[in-house]
Formats: structure tokens, C-alpha cells, sequence
């Protein structure tokens, strides 16, 4: 038996990519993103959301998106984490960390400040979403509305 320890390069170490994404609700309406041109389910609907940046935290992260795509101002102390999902596996690139965040105030109109990617910011019934409703984001908010919140996606 050995005592020797296996050093891992950190270029060689796992490594997730997160995301966060607002769900902002009123009167049994949410706010859905139209996206385009990104490369990514475009012409269907999501949420605003976007990535870390590198030494932010996962609520600074989501004030900063929403300044940055929807020109609100959110605070720290009125976001709560709804749910988080892990997507991956299956011989996936890479795998994610998605945070979903509520928000129930908020200052400012809601505004398309990102018309380059997004062809629109709409409010949207809950019960009567759109067809073209990003499909892990559908099943995400079916999760929040059940209480659930963690789930995983596309693993063995």
C-alpha cells in the first residue's frame, strides 16, 4: 500500500458551468424571454438568465442579469432560490448548475435591453404557458409550482 497522493492538474478537474435564471411572477403571470440569434433554443421561450461571471456570487450574479437584460433593480435580501437543477450526462460537452431565483419586488420598468438576443420580454399565464417554451425550463416551473426543489436532467 502506498502513501503517495495523486495530484491533479486543475486544467484537468471537472468542471460545471452555472447559470441563473429569474422567475418573476405576478397575478398568476410570469415573464418569459422571446430568444434569437444565440445559438441556443432560438425562437423559443425562456427565462432571464445568464452565467457567473468569475468571483460572483450566484445572487449577485442574478442582480446583474436583471440590470443587464430587463433594466430592474433586484435586491440581494428579496431574491430566494426556487429551485436548482443539474443537467447533464449522457456524453454531454459539459454539465450545468442552474439556479432558478425569485424576485417578488422589484424597481423599475421591465425593458428588452438585450433586443440583439432577445426578441422580447412577455408576461404569460402559468397555467397556459407557450408551445415553444424552452422544455427543462417548462418542467422546471411545474417544479417550483409543486414545491420541488432540486431536480436532475438528461442523466443516465
Amino acid at each position: 500500500m502506498s502513501n503517495e497522493k495523486t495530484i491533479i492538474n486543475p486544467k484537468d478537474r471537472f468542471k460545471l458551468i452555472p447559470a441563473v435564471y429569474l422567475v418573476l411572477m405576478k397575478d398568476n403571470k410570469i415573464m418569459l424571454s422571446k430568444r434569437q440569434n444565440t445559438g441556443f433554443e432560438d425562437g423559443n421561450y425562456g427565462l432571464i438568465s445568464g452565467h457567473l461571471e468569475g468571483d460572483e456570487s450566484v445572487t449577485r450574479s442574478m442582480v446583474r442579469e436583471a440590470k443587464e437584460e430587463a433594466d430592474i433593480e433586484v435586491s440581494i435580501d428579496d431574491i430566494e432560490v426556487a429551485h436548482v437543477l443539474h443537467r447533464g450526462g449522457r456524453g454531454r460537452e459539459n454539465e450545468r448548475v442552474d439556479f432558478f431565483l425569485t424576485c417578488d419586488k422589484w424597481r423599475g420598468e421591465i425593458k428588452n435591453m438585450e433586443p440583439q438576443v432577445c426578441a422580447g420580454l412577455e408576461w404569460f399565464d402559468l397555467d397556459d404557458l407557450p408551445n415553444n417554451t424552452i422544455g427543462y425550463i417548462r418542467e422546471v416551473l411545474e417544479n417550483i409550482r409543486k414545491g420541488i426543489t432540486y431536480s436532475e436532467l438528461y442523466f443516465n
